[in-house]
């Protein structure tokens, strides 16, 4: 597969101003985890720009900051809107939450918690660009139709790419034994 110069000038960007990025979340109080998902989201509006026909070789460092600053209100927005619940078991009776947490617990629990977390994040990062962009964007909490609008994809290609991406890190979480009945 030939490489692509836009993605290839997207990254370039990005690596460039990723510290500024950084700046901008922390500043917002995001913690490390959501500046992954920061860096997703305004991965997507500059290219969002590209389609626009921006050129993002000359992107100012004042328009990357302004998106990253969006990006990180618009991510702060969401979480207050769309706050989490613990998953319950059906049948639980003590509705206590289940959790990989619930397993072990400690140090070891936690250092065995982080390894698998990025055992999944190297399985992801191992999808094609377009099924990781939609399946990380699923994991993160967004519905298959906010997906599509920010992608500006139709609700049937997003839901391809994102049925086929889910498939594609099962079996790859499956190869590396991570997975439902292999103890993880």
């Amino acid at each position: 597969m030939a490489p692509d110069p836009t993605s290839d000038a997207l990254e370039h960007v990005l690596q460039r101003f990723g510290g500024l990025l950084a700046r901008a979340g922390l500043e917002r109080g995001l913690s490390q985890a959501d500046l992954d998902e920061l860096r997703q989201d305004v991965r997507i509006r500059l290219w969002r720009a590209l389609e626009q026909g921006e050129r993002i070789e000359r992107v100012p460092a004042s328009y990357v900051h302004r998106t990253a600053v969006t990006a990180a209100l618009d991510l702060i927005r969401r979480r207050r809107a769309r706050p989490t619940e613990p998953l319950t078991s059906e049948h639980d009776s003590t509705e206590q939450p289940l959790s990989l947490a619930a397993r072990v617990s400690g140090p070891d629990g936690q250092f065995e918690r982080d390894e698998l977390a990025e055992r999944v994040a190297r399985a992801v990062d191992e999808l094609s660009n377009t099924r990781r962009v939609v399946v990380r964007l699923y994991l993160t909490g967004y519905a298959r139709e906010e997906i599509a609008e920010l992608l500006a994809w139709t609700e049937a290609k997003t839901r391809n790419l994102l049925y086929r991406g889910l498939a594609d890190l099962r079996k790859r979480l499956a190869d590396l034994g991570i997975g439902p009945g292999r103890g993880e």
